[in-house]
């Protein structure tokens, strides 16, 4: 199958409805809790095409992902299970509108406070956030919340990425982000074929990654996504990919799935939990 046709048959195979996954998987549904499963791998509670096991602290979205977490399967083999269990599964359902992106304004009085908290608690250089700071793709908004910011074509915002760093601390996207059509980076120039590039999970492990790496590229996805849609023209312009996903199950599935889709991608987990571990380990 060409990569075109194997995305086809992935994208329908992820739409299968949750619940026939699980009633196919042997689960039982909860008697008292309509959102809740009972299976081999403990209490999963679903929403829509999103699920998470508590016990187990995984989550994930649509019908691949859980197939992956129940059976504990490389992604290809999930694939392979769910064509023989919905030999006719359903066409993928049309998305609901996307919002309209919302990045938050600067707030130039915040910055000491989202400065702080990246070079103290997270451990990043000054040397590095100083020019994502002037080149405008890092800066603190109203609610002292850290702004990383996506590019797309020809350097257009796409999207960001929201840390915050008060007693409150949470991560989010702003609303209406497209991360299939842009990318946080360090450096923040477009990626260079000369360079090896390493796939992180988060703008700040992106960063970390780079104190570590940084004769290389390093760009975030913001979160384990084993197929954004900038990832094939990256992959065809430089051979020097690799993924540096979390080492968690998460991570590992995510990583599995796009090397089966590139191979010529390859596995470069931290030795902690994610790139910034590994950078504040050594402070």
């Amino acid at each position: 199958m060409t990569f075109r046709q194997i995305k086809q048959k992935a994208d329908q195979l992820r739409a299968i409805p949750l619940e026939a996954v699980l009633r196919a998987c042997g689960a039982r549904p909860d008697p008292n809790d309509k959102s809740k499963w009972h299976t081999g791998q403990g209490p999963v509670s679903i929403t829509g095409a999103k699920f998470i096991n508590w016990h187990h602290g995984i989550g994930g979205g649509g019908a691949i992902d859980l197939v992956i977490h129940l059976h504990n399967l490389h992604f290809k083999e999930a694939l392979d299970w769910l064509q023989r269990s919905f030999p006719n599964p359903p066409p993928p359902t049309q998305s609901p509108p996307r919002p309209e992106l919302a990045i938050p304004a600067p707030d130039p009085d915040k910055l000491w406070r989202v400065k702080g908290y990246l070079m103290h608690h997270r451990r990043l250089p000054a040397a590095l956030l100083d020019p994502l700071i002037q080149s405008g793709v890092l800066y603190a908004d109203a609610r002292a919340n850290a702004v990383f910011v996506l590019l797309g074509k020809e350097n257009t915002p796409v999207g960001a990425e929201l840390r915050g760093t008060t007693d409150r601390r949470w991560r989010g996207m702003a609303p209406g982000s497209r991360k299939d059509l842009g990318f946080f980076s360090i450096p923040t120039v477009g990626p260079q074929a000369s360079l090896p590039i390493i796939l992180c999970e988060s703008a700040i492990d992106a960063i970390s990654c780079f104190a570590l790496y940084p004769d290389h590229h390093c760009i975030s996805a913001s979160g384990a996504r084993p197929n954004p849609e900038w990832l094939a023209s990256l992959a065809a312009q430089n051979p020097q990919i690799y993924c540096g996903f979390d080492a968690d199950p998460i991570g590992e599935n995510a990583a599995d799935a796009m090397i089966s889709l590139y191979p010529t991608i390859k596995r470069r987990p931290p030795n902690h939990h994610d790139w910034n571990l590994v950078l504040t380990s050594q402070s």
